[in-house]
Order: structure tokens, then C-alpha cells, then sequence
């Protein structure tokens, strides 16, 4: 791909509670020719959103199509109880399920954990988001279960959590749209999110290596280099002759014999 080539702009979507900042700061150290759109999208948007071409990539939540959009997991989010600051159960370090069968659990329409049963008992009603979610446990209707980075996203003074050994969890994923050659700027978020230094030979093109056929032709050329006149090392002296101090051979020494029978 030619410098004329490479798109001016990289849009990456976002579900809430993912932070992009660092490999966004990273981006724009690499690149700071190339700009990077932050989109922001709920966790059922962001599939989509980037099968429709909206995003080049996105940090969404896990599962997505496979056949649609290619993904790499990043990491699972610990799963906690959203609970008012005086409620008894932060006493606890962690509180398990079966500490919440008394509990009214509320069950958001937008909720991202794969429940085969709920526990506790439910509301009357599901609230329509998690923010929705949390105005009710903060006024004592009921507690929430969400991954750790929505209950930090929604921090409220009179609301704290727990973790939950035990619940379903989320895991977050870097998922493009599925093509048989991933696009050179997805390429480079990729290493980035992965760590790669700047120099790797994965993202963005590195040096090539040079192929064995050069690298064979070099060393003939040194091993003849060597063997003949021009190259500096120093030559082996013929068959049956030594060499006269000084590493000469013959009799061409630098200095002059003395006259013989005079």
C-alpha cells in the first residue's frame, strides 16, 4: 500500500465500560498523520454498526457472528453486585449467589450476562437500561449484577459492589467486519492492542528480509574477495616455501643482505 493509499482517518467503535484511551495515545504516537474517530455504541449496536460499515473496528462485547465479523478476545470482566453503602452485605469481601436468593435482582433489558436462572427474585418490572438499573438500587428497590467496568462507569457516593464468584461473566473483544485480508489499519490497531512494538513484522510492513539467494550471492562474492588480491587479509604463503620474518614470502625482504665472500 503507497503513502497516497493509506486512508486519513481510522473509526473505531465502543461499547460502555471499555476504555480505549491507552492504545488510542499509543495510535497517535505511531501515526500522527492518521486520525482516529472514537464512535461510541451500546453493546447491541456495535455488531452492526460495524457490519454495516460504520466503524472499522470496535471493542465490543462477546458473542458476534463470526461469519459477519472476525474477533479477538481481550479479556473477562469480573461480574459484581451493584448495593447500596449501607446495605449488610458489604461487610463481605465477595458475595455469592446463594446470598442473593432474598434479594430482589433486577434484570435490565440491555443486560449483557448469559443467564440460565436469575437468581434472587424479581422486580415487577425490568428496567429499560442499566442507568436505569442503578437509580433503583440506589433507592433501595433492588440490587444489580454487571461487570465490573459498568458498576465503575455508573459510581454513585451511595452506591459501592462486590464481586461474585461464581456469575456469568462478559468478555471484551477487538472485532472488525470478516474479510480474507484484514486492512492494513486494523493491522496496526491489532498490534497495538496486542503489544507489538513498532518495529514488528506484523501491522504495519517492516523491512523485508532479504531473500537466501542475495544472502548467498554475498557470501561467494566475500569467500572470493578473500582468496584473490584486494581484500586485506593476508595470503597464504605457496607450497614449500616459509616465510621470512616480517610474514613475507621469498626472498623480498625490506632490507639487504650482506655481500657473501667479501
Amino acid at each position: 500500500m503507497t503513502g497516497s493509499d493509506i486512508p486519513s482517518s481510522f473509526r473505531l467503535a465502543y461499547v460502555p465500560g471499555v476504555t480505549p484511551t491507552k492504545w488510542v495515545r499509543v495510535w497517535h504516537e505511531r501515526l500522527p498523520h492518521t486520525s482516529l474517530e472514537l464512535v461510541q455504541a451500546t453493546a447491541a449496536e456495535a455488531p452492526g454498526l460495524l457490519a454495516g460499515g460504520g466503524a472499522d473496528a470496535g471493542l465490543v462485547r462477546l458473542p458476534v457472528d463470526r461469519d459477519v465479523l472476525s474477533a479477538i478476545p481481550l479479556y473477562t470482566e469480573t461480574t459484581v453486585v451493584v448495593i447500596p453503602k449501607d446495605h449488610v452485605a458489604t461487610a463481605a469481601e465477595e458475595v455469592s449467589l446463594a446470598e442473593l436468593s432474598d434479594e430482589i435482582v433486577l434484570h435490565p433489558l440491555d443486560d449483557l450476562l448469559d443467564w440460565e436462572t436469575l437468581p434472587g427474585r424479581p422486580a415487577v418490572e425490568r428496567p429499560a437500561t442499566t442507568a436505569d438499573a442503578i437509580e433503583l438500587v440506589a433507592a433501595g428497590v433492588g440490587v444489580l449484577l454487571v461487570p465490573q467496568s459498568l458498576a465503575r462507569l455508573h459510581h454513585r457516593k451511595d452506591l459501592t459492589y462486590r464481586p461474585v464468584p461464581g456469575a456469568p461473566e462478559s468478555r471484551v473483544a477487538l472485532s472488525w467486519p470478516a474479510a480474507e485480508v484484514t486492512p492494513d489499519l486494523v493491522e496496526e490497531f491489532i498490534g497495538i492492542v496486542r503489544g507489538r512494538t513498532v518495529n514488528s513484522t506484523r501491522g504495519r510492513a517492516a523491512t523485508p528480509p532479504r531473500p537466501a539467494k542475495d544472502k548467498a550471492k554475498d557470501k561467494a562474492k566475500a569467500k572470493r574477495g578473500g582468496a584473490g588480491g584486494g581484500s586485506g587479509a593476508r595470503q597464504k604463503p605457496a607450497a614449500g616455501r616459509k616465510p621470512q620474518a616480517g610474514g613475507r614470502t621469498g626472498g623480498q625482504s625490506g632490507k639487504r643482505g650482506k655481500p657473501r665472500g667479501r
